[in-house]
């Protein structure tokens, strides 16, 4: 089980619009945007030089994985994906360890505090 870094953080935003300009004041560049017809959203990726990136997401309908988390917590973050070496041998370690993991890719919130740990395979 090799994590290497952080991948990329995810934050779930009411509207799209007033966090891209805020963000835009922070980082000082403007973002990829995007929407997921899987995830029924509207996204915004701010890309670095190092491969990492921040991802601003706003659910587009009620059915949104998002939209749910949104209503209960508020906006913050939502995911936060580690870079491993091999993704399928890290959840096997994790598993083995009684980490509930789901789909292979996504540590289950309650194992993590509330957040939703992604792996990413760099």
């Amino acid at each position: 089980m090799a994590f290497t870094g952080i991948d990329h953080v995810v934050l779930r935003v009411e509207d799209l619009d007033v966090a891209v300009a805020s963000y835009n004041k922070i980082l000082g560049f403007e973002p990829r945007m995007a929407h997921s017809d899987e995830l029924k959203a509207d996204q915004a990726f701010y890309e670095f030089s190092n491969g990492t990136f921040l991802e601003l997401i706003t659910p587009t309908d009620e059915a949104s994985p998002i939209a749910g988390p949104l209503q209960k917590r508020g906006e913050g973050v939502h995911t936060v994906a580690f870079a491993v070496d091999d993704k399928a041998q890290t959840a096997a370690d994790l598993q083995a360890k009684d980490v509930k993991v789901l789909g292979g890719t996504f540590v289950h919130p309650g194992m993590a505090h509330g957040l939703l740990v992604q792996l990413s395979e760099r």
